[in-house]
Parts: C-alpha cells; sequence; structure tokens
C-alpha cells in the first residue's frame, strides 16, 4: 500500500506539476488580454478540475491499484464515479485546470496550449489508450465504451435511469 502511495505522488507531480502548471505558467505573460475582475471566474473551471484531476488520481489507486500513467497502468478497469460518467475524466479535469489558468492569467498563449493539450489527449486516448484497454480487458471494456461517453459526461448513468 505504501509503494502505491508513492507511485500515486509520484504520478501527480510529475503530470500535474508539469503540464497543468510549469509549462503553462512558461506561457502566462504571453498574449495578455485585459479580462478586468472577470478574470476571476477562471477560479471556478481551476478549481473543478483540480477536484477532478486528484479525485480520479485517488480513484485509480483505490479502484484500480495503479496510476493513470500508461508505465503503472491500473490492475483493474475502473469504470465508478467519475468514470461512470465520462470515460476521461482526468483529461476533462486537466482541460477545466488549463482553461481556468487561461482567464485567471488573462493568457491567449495559455488558452492555446489548453486546445493543444486537449488535442494531443485525444490523440493519446485514440491511438493508445482505448486499443490498450480493449486488449487488456476485452469484453468489459467495451462494453463500459458502449455505456459512457469518451468527452462529454452524462448527467446521469445508464444504470440511473
Amino acid at each position: 500500500m505504501v509503494w502505491l502511495a508513492v507511485r500515486v505522488v509520484v504520478f501527480a507531480v510529475l503530470y500535474g506539476g508539469t503540464f497543468l502548471a510549469l509549462i503553462p505558467s512558461w506561457f502566462a505573460g504571453v498574449g495578455r488580454v485585459s479580462l478586468g475582475g472577470a478574470r476571476w471566474a477562471g477560479l471556478v473551471p481551476l478549481v473543478v478540475g483540480i477536484v477532478v484531476v486528484v479525485a480520479c488520481v485517488v480513484g485509480f489507486a483505490v479502484h484500480g491499484r495503479g496510476t493513470p500513467a500508461p508505465f503503472d497502468p491500473p490492475r483493474r478497469l475502473v469504470t465508478g464515479w467519475l468514470y461512470a460518467r465520462v470515460r476521461n475524466p482526468i483529461y476533462v479535469g486537466g482541460s477545466l485546470v488549463l482553461l481556468g489558468e487561461a482567464i485567471v492569467w488573462q493568457s491567449v498563449a495559455v488558452l492555446g496550449y489548453a486546445v493543444g493539450m486537449w488535442l494531443i489527449w485525444h490523440l493519446l486516448v485514440v491511438g493508445y489508450e482505448e486499443p490498450a484497454l480493449c486488449r487488456r480487458f476485452g469484453s468489459r471494456y467495451d462494453q463500459y465504451r458502449e455505456q459512457v461517453r469518451r468527452w462529454l459526461p452524462r448527467l446521469r448513468t445508464p444504470h440511473e435511469g
């Protein structure tokens, strides 16, 4: 259990620290536009995104016994809680973090980075993750994929009617 916690912390620092904090901060002052006080509205997607990313990382550890990292994938298919509403909530959360940063920092460059990261995540999901999950979990993943959307969350899960 301790080793799993170490792996989760390493993943969170590498993923969150690099892609959601360090790199966007490099672009923060580029292409600034004045949003005035409205910039603080960006705290909403920023905070929601952070909560979603943290919940996903914890969910992978607790339910999947692994991390979201390709080099340390979960041992079990994670389909509960946020994953019952959308197949890729960690990327949705990451996109919200980046959107919130773009608004708070009033940076068109960070917004461009957010769009670029979403495109990279989409290509990663379609080109690598979904085929790998099909091979690893077979018909269970196929059934999950039929019931849960890739990017747009459902307000109700298929089991809620």
